[in-house]
């Protein structure tokens, strides 16, 4: 055992290290848990009583002498290491950094923005914890309409209820108790709904609302202002047809179709296969939101529309899957060109 540790002795001292892959390989053969200076430690279970205590100390101080050669090869390569960072020559080019890119949730919420702005809308915000009375009843929700019941709202409390907004309707109901007609204003925000993920849905999505109220404000007035936001945004050649429909806080109503961008009218799982695509649902303002808004609906009337960005979004780049907006796929996020 003696001559083990004055032959390692005489190797720790020796050994070569110029580099940190030797220290490396120094500090695994003589350190490590399997090193050879532990190995020693196992065997001196096996040493005679009466030299236990040489042969123990003996190992003590060629442990701490590997250990401390370790300390000073270490210390003396980072030394090296940083005296050659300094010869390092400066004038070189740096490295180009990668520009990010914006969403491309965001690129079509701003887009949108930017069309509807040229018409004269302002841009409107509210509160996406909402209570009953600004996301139902004043929009004259009945008490028993399938909305408010758990497996389409998220509820946050009971009695009051409060809950996640499903729409961003709230802020024009918040938005004509504050300012007096005439008012002309968007209001694009994330809204949340208890529905299963797949393609074509998600528990939360983005959501862009219009509204429009003076007077002597019609259809027409609708009609022309959706119209002039596809070609807009689709393009001149995008076919577009109106469907009536039934909305609790607008009478009449319609839905606005385009025709579909992926499949070309083909049929594809985002259309349901029938070659259209719904893009915005829309009609005149209900009397009573208006009453219960504070605006008398003898003297004032509007219209009122509401899309989801993401369905735009899907249309204007032919993406077919609505998990990929919030996967965070790098992949998937770099083919959208930045907006500098």
């Amino acid at each position: 055992m003696k001559e083990q540790i004055l032959q390692l002795e005489r190797e720790v001292r020796e050994a070569p290290v110029g580099n940190a892959q030797e220290l490396e390989a120094y500090r695994i053969k003589y350190l490590s848990r399997k090193g050879l200076i532990p190995e020693l430690f196992e065997e001196l279970k096996k040493v005679p009583a009466d030299q236990k205590r040489e042969v123990g100390q003996a190992l003590n101080q060629l442990k701490n002498l590997a250990e401390g050669r370790l300390k000073e090869l270490t210390a003396s390569l980072e030394g090296s290491t940083n005296g050659q960072a300094q010869k390092l020559d400066l004038t070189l080019p740096v490295n180009q950094y990668a520009i990010g890119n914006q969403h491309p949730i965001s690129l079509t919420r701003y887009r949108i923005i930017q069309i509807f702005e040229r018409l004269g809308f302002n841009v409107s915000d509210g509160p996406e914890i909402e209570t009953d009375w600004y996301n139902f009843t004043a929009l004259n929700f009945p008490e028993n309409h399938p909305a408010r019941e758990m497996q389409d709202t998220f509820f946050i409390e009971k009695n009051p209820d409060v809950l996640l907004r499903t729409h961003t309707s709230n802020v024009q109901i918040r938005l004509l108790e504050k300012q007096k007609p005439p008012v002309r204003s968007i209001m694009p925000g994330r809204v949340y709904r208890n529905e299963a993920i797949s393609a074509r849905a998600h528990c939360f999505f983005h959501q862009v609302e219009g509204l429009y109220v003076d007077r002597n404000v019609g259809f027409a007035d609708l009609k022309q202002t959706l119209y002039h936001f596809a070609k807009e945004m689709f393009g001149a050649d995008t076919k577009i047809r109106l469907r009536p429909s039934y909305f609790p806080f607008t009478e009449p109503s319609a839905e606005i179709d385009i025709s579909c961008f992926i499949c070309h009218g083909k049929g594809c799982n985002v259309c349901k296969h029938s070659g259209w695509v719904e893009i915005a649902g829309s009609g005149m303002v209900h009397p009573n939101v208006l009453k219960n808004s504070g605006v008398d609906p003898q003297e004032f009337t509007g219209f009122a529309f509401g899309m989801g960005i993401e369905r735009i979004t899907m249309l204007r780049y032919g993406i077919n899957d609505l998990r990929l907006f919030s996967e965070n796929d790098v992949r998937f996020l770099r083919q959208f060109k930045p907006v500098m």
